[in-house]
């Protein structure tokens, strides 16, 4: 008789053998698994505060508590589900191409095919078909674990090289992967446990190459909303998808490869100089448009919108101007003044939160050419301050306003349209962890923030995970509707940056104790993914770099 193991649901304690799946484990406690997407059926679980699939056997004395797919974490494994089942889908159509994912544009991702295939509307149709046939099906997505050389041999055969780059750095004599009939693949997050959960995606083409996979939007996860295209954005990811190429950073495993070789230090300095070119340009074409007396500088949080605002500031001054910087962060209400969320807690996100009247009474001031004084915002002490920083126009003056709001036309209703010029701003890296597992953008400017917060501000790294989720909400509201009315895009993901924001940001999601809250969930999935970046030493990065924002030691003041 096999041993048993105690499963806790509910204050309430059921044995099962050792070894049962989590699904097996619920069902001991009458849980209904069911794969009705419509009825938000369980397709996870926390077992001790870590999260798991389904299949995942237990061998130990668990605290369960089932995740939904409505939920956050249950959305995110959606996700990635979907991404998983195009991915075999294709593999049975197409068996001798390599399916690629790309990056994340709208509600949706990008994929293509690494030979260049052009997909025509029939294809499109084609793997519709059989991705609907994989659900209607039921297959069931089994976690298995295979060792390191069967798994290896299984990823070169099928020519997934950036996966056998990642394989082949970590040396890991086990090799987690998910299993449905004999296709197998990796994926670093946990998956559903059967196909006929996956009814709801859509697949379109998209230009002569890729395609976008579909999911619902986080607001309304029961429907599919209209496609809205977002082409401004996609010719800044295939821009840098070129940057990519040339600096040899296709993949987490190219990365750690030059890491290893002693390569890094003459591709950081690749990078700095690409990003380095693509401010310039954008300050040419500021200075074409003769009239623009003030620049606008959106972005959601951690996008490096402080430090990029001095360099463009420099790149401005080759034309003779004399830029004025200006942080809407500045401009904060006292924390007593901010208005709540539904949640009744203080929204910081919210354009109110803000002293319109003040910021208004000074950008009117400076344009009626009276001397005005900046305020500055004490964020550990909750307090605005006034440092003597007199500012007044001239001819040659351009006013460089930052700050997560600077896209939205209730800021400054009363400019003129010729005498504005507006640039959004965000970490769209384009970095993969391997042929078909992206790194999560929002991920990106989680480490970042975490790193700042910490520095900067003495917040934990809990205490910012758990607002995460109302930064998130906010940039949903307030930034992300106005990047399509920017005249330029500039994507500030450095691909280098992981592994030189590894050491500062991994010792402070280890203190993340466990717990229900989100951030223990949020903060072991980083840990995890951290675990397979190579670290690269402080010291490499540039004093100028906008990445210093977020480590420390710019040369900028950007505290």
């Amino acid at each position: 008789m096999n041993d048993l193991i105690k499963i806790k649901y509910n204050n309430k304690i059921k044995e099962v053998a050792c070894g049962s799946s989590i699904e097996e484990s619920l069902k001991a406690h009458d849980l209904i698994i069911e794969y009705d997407y419509q009825k938000n059926p369980i397709i996870a679980a926390q077992a001790n505060f870590e999260l798991l699939p389904l299949s995942y056997k237990l061998t130990y004395d668990v605290d369960i508590k089932p995740i939904r797919l409505f939920s956050d974490l249950g959305k995110r494994i959606y996700r990635h589900s979907i991404c998983y089942l195009l991915c075999y889908a294709t593999s049975k159509i197409f068996p001798k191409r390599q399916l690629m994912i790309g990056h994340s544009l709208g509600d949706g991702y990008y994929f293509h095919f690494e030979d260049s295939y052009v997909l025509s509307s029939s294809d499109i149709d084609i793997i519709t078909n059989e991705m609907k046939a994989i659900v209607k099906s039921k297959k069931d997505i089994k976690y298995m674990q295979i060792p390191y050389k069967a798994g290896l041999k299984y990823f070169q055969n099928r020519g997934a090289i950036q996966t056998v780059d990642l394989i082949e750095y970590q040396h890991e004599p086990i090799i987690a992967i998910y299993k449905i009939d004999n296709y197998m693949d990796k994926s670093y997050e946990p998956l559903v446990s059967n196909s006929q959960i996956l009814s709801l995606w859509e697949l379109r083409k998209y230009n002569s190459l890729g395609m976008i996979l579909r999911y619902p939007r986080s607001s309304d996860f029961s429907v599919l909303q209209e496609f809205k295209d977002n082409p401004l954005l996609f010719k800044v990811y295939q821009e840098y998808k070129k940057w990519n190429a040339i600096l040899h950073f296709q993949s987490l495993g190219k990365l750690n490869m030059n890491c290893i070789n002693n390569d890094i230090e003459t591709y950081i300095r690749l990078a700095e100089t690409l990003q380095q070119k693509k401010i310039a340009q954008i300050a040419d074409s500021i200075c074409e448009k003769q009239t623009t007396k003030v620049i606008f500088i959106a972005g959601p949080s951690s996008s490096g919108k402080t430090t990029f605002t001095h360099k463009l500031g420099i790149q401005l001054r080759l034309f003779g101007k004399d830029p004025i910087l200006i942080s809407l962060d500045n401009y904060y209400k006292l924390k007593k003044d901010v208005p709540l969320d539904k949640k009744g807690k203080p929204d910081f996100e919210a354009l109110e939160a803000l002293d319109l009247d003040l910021f208004k009474e000074n950008i009117n001031d400076l344009f009626n050419n009276k001397e005005v004084e900046i305020p500055t915002f004490n964020f550990k002490e909750n307090k605005r301050e006034y440092k003597g920083n007199f500012v007044h126009f001239e001819n040659n003056t351009i006013l460089l306003i930052e700050g997560i709001h600077g896209l939205n036309p209730k800021l400054i209703p009363t400019l003129e349209e010729d005498t504005i010029y507006k640039i959004y701003i965000s970490a769209l890296t384009q970095l993969n962890l391997d042929d078909h597992n992206r790194i999560s953008t929002t991920d990106n400017r989680i480490l970042r923030r975490i790193t700042r917060d910490n520095m900067t501000r003495g917040v934990s790294a809990t205490t910012t995970l758990n607002m995460w989720e109302s930064v998130e909400a906010g940039e949903n509201k307030h930034i992300f509707p106005y990047q399509n009315n920017a005249n330029s895009i500039l994507n500030s993901a450095l691909e280098y940056e992981l592994g030189a924001i590894k050491p500062f940001v991994e010792p402070l999601l280890k203190t993340v104790e466990p717990s229900d809250s989100m951030a223990f969930a949020i903060a072991r999935r980083l840990l995890g993914f951290l675990s397979r970046v190579h670290p690269i030493p402080e010291s490499f990065v540039p004093k100028d770099s906008l990445l210093r924002e977020f480590i420390g030691g710019s040369e900028f003041d950007v505290t």
